[in-house]
């Protein structure tokens, strides 16, 4: 008799894409992590121009293009100062691919992997196909991951943690001192720190730091990708890096799941890192006015509100039924025990729509909490 993987049977469709399904068609969609700018129009067309040239019909190597390497290691030398080897890189398919490398890498069966909670949802589920023990850390009141936390949660079990600064479903930045913590607790304990910086060019107060910036050890992974940083969500472009015997082990993986990444993506990747940068202030400026427009608007409803400091996420504190008063009224946000059991009493919403529609689903969001206040 066929079976399916108890691996599998652990995990299940995302809180996320229930909410999704269970909402009307015109809803007005503040559940999707995706900017609403369209990719640079300079990778479009090195994209265009390695189809019609015929240059991206063939696999590349496996790790990705050198020349797409050699500029992701440019871009973390500009703005980490980390000396990077290009053959230390893999480009992915997307940042989910890079994460799920990660892990599949260094995690064994029955091994703990340290996350945040609420945390992004793939953390949990990714550890448990890899056959681990997710192990999830609430976070402070201002939704940052506290390294002391991460510490005391430190077992002889334990093979990895993950950060995720700026941070998805929170908006929270880590500041540059925890950071630093958590490079020493990875150095000390001899444990792995898996960093997700996808939405490392959204910080609107404070900076974006690395713990890889302050590792002395190669305990630190690197998880990046392009659908953030450039709005390229559709491209499926990331990757991930570290020391040459960690990549090693990663592409290993990526060779069987993946071979490469898609050609036609990695030329665009390439463009969107090497060329005109000015997307990225636009993108950042744009989001911040929108996150001062849905803070005033949720606290003048009455919720409380960690104010986001980065990425485009908002995390309010909501009364018991307001989500299935906003669903049922037209507007999409998720509950926040769909990332994780210290995600309850919260919601997400994103902010990666246009201000009309914000502003309109703020209205509705008052309508709903004053239905079950």
């Amino acid at each position: 008799m066929t079976h399916f993987s108890d691996r599998v049977e652990r995990i299940s469709i995302s809180g996320i894409r229930k909410v999704f399904e269970a909402a009307s068609e015109d809803a007005i969609n503040l559940g999707l992590g995706q900017p609403d700018f369209p990719a640079p129009a300079h990778a479009r067309q090195a994209a265009i121009e390695a189809i019609e040239s015929g240059e991206a019909d063939g696999y590349t190597e496996n790790k990705g293009l050198l020349s797409l390497r050699e500029a992701i290691a440019e871009k973390h030398h500009r703005d980490q100062g980390v000396d990077l080897d290009p053959d230390n890189v893999i480009a992915t398919a997307g940042g989910s691919e890079a994460l799920h490398l990660a892990i599949e890498a260094h995690v064994n069966e029955g091994d703990e992997v340290i996350i945040p909670d609420p945390g992004f949802v793939s953390y949990d589920a990714l550890t448990k196909l890899a056959g681990g023990e997710p192990v999830p850390v609430p976070l402070r009141d201002d939704l940052t991951l506290d390294p002391a936390a991460v510490e005391e949660a430190i077992t002889e079990d334990t093979a990895a943690f993950i950060v995720n600064s700026p941070g998805n479903p929170t908006g929270a930045v880590s500041p540059p001192e925890d950071m630093e913590e958590f490079a020493r607790i990875a150095d000390k304990h001899d444990v792995l720190c898996i960093s997700d910086e996808v939405y490392e060019y959204t910080v609107f107060e404070g900076e974006h730091r690395s713990p890889i910036e302050f590792a002395e050890t190669d305990n630190v992974v690197v998880v990046n990708s392009a659908s953030k940083l450039f709005s390229m969500t559709g491209w499926r472009l990331g990757w991930v890096y570290g020391s040459s015997r960690r990549v090693e082990r990663m592409v290993r993986v990526h060779q069987y799941v993946q071979a490469c990444a898609s050609a036609p993506a990695q030329f665009a990747a390439e463009a969107a890192l090497t060329g005109p940068q000015d997307r990225i202030d636009e993108m950042t400026e744009t989001f911040r006015e929108r996150r001062d427009i849905v803070v005033d608007g949720l606290e003048d409803i009455g919720l409380r509100v960690p104010s986001p400091k980065g990425a485009f996420y908002a995390m309010p504190e909501v009364p018991e039924g307001f989500v299935d008063e906003c669903l049922d009224r037209g507007v999409i946000i998720v509950p926040g025990e769909a990332f994780g059991e210290h995600g309850e009493g919260y919601a997400r919403l994103s902010y990666a729509t246009d201000t009309e529609s914000l502003k309109e689903a703020i209205a509705i969001m008052h309508q709903a909490y004053d239905a079950v206040i």
